[in-house]
Protein backbone atom coordinates (compact mmCIF):
# COMPACT_ATOMS: atom_id res chain seq x y z
CA UNK A 1 0.00 0.00 0.00
CA UNK A 2 1.33 3.38 -1.01
CA UNK A 3 -0.07 6.41 0.81
CA UNK A 4 0.67 9.84 -0.60
CA UNK A 5 0.36 12.89 1.66
CA UNK A 6 -0.10 16.38 0.19
CA UNK A 7 -1.34 19.81 1.23
CA UNK A 8 -5.12 20.10 1.22
CA UNK A 9 -6.59 22.24 -1.55
CA UNK A 10 -10.05 23.58 -2.30
CA UNK A 11 -10.57 20.61 -4.64
CA UNK A 12 -10.25 18.26 -1.64
CA UNK A 13 -12.99 19.91 0.44
CA UNK A 14 -15.91 17.75 -0.72
CA UNK A 15 -14.02 14.53 0.08
CA UNK A 16 -12.96 15.92 3.45
CA UNK A 17 -16.60 16.86 4.23
CA UNK A 18 -17.63 13.27 3.39
CA UNK A 19 -14.97 11.94 5.78
CA UNK A 20 -16.13 14.40 8.46
CA UNK A 21 -19.74 13.27 8.16
CA UNK A 22 -18.74 9.60 8.28
CA UNK A 23 -16.46 10.12 11.28
CA UNK A 24 -18.00 12.65 13.67
CA UNK A 25 -21.39 13.33 15.21
CA UNK A 26 -20.75 17.08 14.89
CA UNK A 27 -18.78 17.47 11.66
CA UNK A 28 -17.09 20.68 10.63
CA UNK A 29 -18.83 22.63 7.89
CA UNK A 30 -17.57 23.42 4.41
CA UNK A 31 -17.20 27.03 5.52
CA UNK A 32 -15.02 25.99 8.48
CA UNK A 33 -12.58 24.17 6.19
CA UNK A 34 -12.55 27.01 3.66
CA UNK A 35 -11.82 29.46 6.48
CA UNK A 36 -8.99 27.22 7.68
CA UNK A 37 -7.47 27.07 4.20
CA UNK A 38 -7.86 30.71 3.21
CA UNK A 39 -8.28 32.84 6.33
CA UNK A 40 -6.37 31.17 9.16
CA UNK A 41 -2.69 31.97 8.57
CA UNK A 42 -1.73 29.54 11.35
CA UNK A 43 -3.53 26.53 9.85
CA UNK A 44 -1.98 23.78 7.73
CA UNK A 45 -4.03 20.86 6.40
CA UNK A 46 -2.85 17.70 4.70
CA UNK A 47 -4.73 14.93 2.91
CA UNK A 48 -3.90 11.29 2.23
CA UNK A 49 -4.52 9.36 -0.94
CA UNK A 50 -3.96 5.62 -1.08
CA UNK A 51 -2.11 4.26 -4.12
CA UNK A 52 -2.12 7.77 -5.64
CA UNK A 53 -5.84 7.52 -6.45
CA UNK A 54 -7.87 10.68 -6.71
CA UNK A 55 -9.99 9.85 -3.68
CA UNK A 56 -8.97 11.49 -0.42
CA UNK A 57 -8.85 8.79 2.25
CA UNK A 58 -7.98 10.94 5.27
CA UNK A 59 -6.84 14.33 6.46
CA UNK A 60 -5.12 16.09 9.35
CA UNK A 61 -5.12 19.73 10.41
CA UNK A 62 -2.66 21.62 12.57
CA UNK A 63 -2.35 25.13 13.91
CA UNK A 64 1.10 26.62 14.43
CA UNK A 65 0.89 29.01 17.36
CA UNK A 66 3.76 30.66 19.25
CA UNK A 67 6.26 27.88 18.67
CA UNK A 68 3.78 25.07 19.31
CA UNK A 69 1.57 22.97 17.07
CA UNK A 70 -1.98 21.94 17.86
CA UNK A 71 -3.56 19.03 15.99
CA UNK A 72 -7.04 20.40 15.31
CA UNK A 73 -8.53 17.33 13.70
CA UNK A 74 -7.65 14.07 12.03
CA UNK A 75 -9.88 11.49 10.38
CA UNK A 76 -9.66 8.57 7.98
CA UNK A 77 -12.64 7.46 5.93
CA UNK A 78 -14.21 4.35 7.54
CA UNK A 79 -13.57 2.30 4.37
CA UNK A 80 -9.83 2.95 4.65
CA UNK A 81 -9.18 2.58 8.39
CA UNK A 82 -6.70 0.12 9.91
CA UNK A 83 -4.28 0.56 6.99
CA UNK A 84 -1.79 2.93 8.63
CA UNK A 85 -3.18 6.07 6.98
CA UNK A 86 -3.83 7.83 10.28
CA UNK A 87 -0.27 7.16 11.40
CA UNK A 88 1.14 8.50 8.12
CA UNK A 89 -1.00 11.63 8.46
CA UNK A 90 0.20 12.16 12.03
CA UNK A 91 3.82 11.65 10.98
CA UNK A 92 3.34 14.20 8.19
CA UNK A 93 1.96 16.72 10.70
CA UNK A 94 4.83 16.04 13.10
CA UNK A 95 7.45 16.28 10.33
CA UNK A 96 5.96 19.51 9.01
CA UNK A 97 5.82 21.03 12.49
CA UNK A 98 9.43 20.09 13.18
CA UNK A 99 10.49 21.51 9.79
CA UNK A 100 9.04 24.82 10.99
CA UNK A 101 11.18 24.74 14.15
CA UNK A 102 8.37 23.46 16.36
CA UNK A 103 9.10 20.66 18.78
CA UNK A 104 6.00 20.72 21.01
CA UNK A 105 2.72 19.36 19.64
CA UNK A 106 -0.57 18.98 21.47
CA UNK A 107 -4.00 17.50 20.81
CA UNK A 108 -7.20 16.49 22.55
CA UNK A 109 -8.72 13.06 22.07
CA UNK A 110 -11.91 11.50 23.37
CA UNK A 111 -11.24 9.55 26.55
CA UNK A 112 -13.08 6.58 25.01
CA UNK A 113 -11.01 6.57 21.80
CA UNK A 114 -8.49 3.97 22.95
CA UNK A 115 -7.26 3.19 19.41
CA UNK A 116 -6.35 6.81 18.71
CA UNK A 117 -4.76 7.22 22.12
CA UNK A 118 -2.56 4.16 21.50
CA UNK A 119 -1.49 5.54 18.14
CA UNK A 120 -0.59 8.91 19.68
CA UNK A 121 1.35 7.19 22.46
CA UNK A 122 3.22 5.14 19.84
CA UNK A 123 4.21 8.45 18.21
CA UNK A 124 5.57 9.89 21.46
CA UNK A 125 2.53 11.73 22.85
CA UNK A 126 1.92 11.53 26.58
CA UNK A 127 -1.29 12.21 28.52
CA UNK A 128 -0.99 15.29 30.71
CA UNK A 129 -4.54 16.01 31.79
CA UNK A 130 -8.27 15.93 31.18
CA UNK A 131 -10.65 18.55 29.79
CA UNK A 132 -13.90 17.64 31.54
CA UNK A 133 -17.02 17.51 29.32
CA UNK A 134 -15.01 18.87 26.38
CA UNK A 135 -17.15 17.40 23.63
CA UNK A 136 -20.42 19.27 23.16
CA UNK A 137 -22.33 16.44 21.49
CA UNK A 138 -22.24 14.08 24.48
CA UNK A 139 -20.22 15.77 27.21
CA UNK A 140 -17.38 13.27 27.03
CA UNK A 141 -14.04 14.20 28.54
CA UNK A 142 -11.00 14.87 26.36
CA UNK A 143 -7.54 13.62 27.21
CA UNK A 144 -4.89 16.30 26.64
CA UNK A 145 -1.75 14.88 25.08
CA UNK A 146 1.61 16.48 24.32
CA UNK A 147 4.62 15.44 22.30
CA UNK A 148 7.94 17.18 22.32
CA UNK A 149 11.52 16.36 21.42
CA UNK A 150 12.17 14.88 24.85
CA UNK A 151 9.10 12.58 24.78
CA UNK A 152 9.87 10.88 21.45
Amino acid sequence: MNVEISRMTRADIESVIDIEKASFTTPWSRYAFLAELYENKRARYFVARENTEEQVTGYVGIWLILGEAHITNIAVHPDFRRRGIGEKLMLAAIDYSESQGIDAITLEVRASNIGARRLYEKLGFVSVGIRPRYYHDDGEDAVIMWRNQTSK
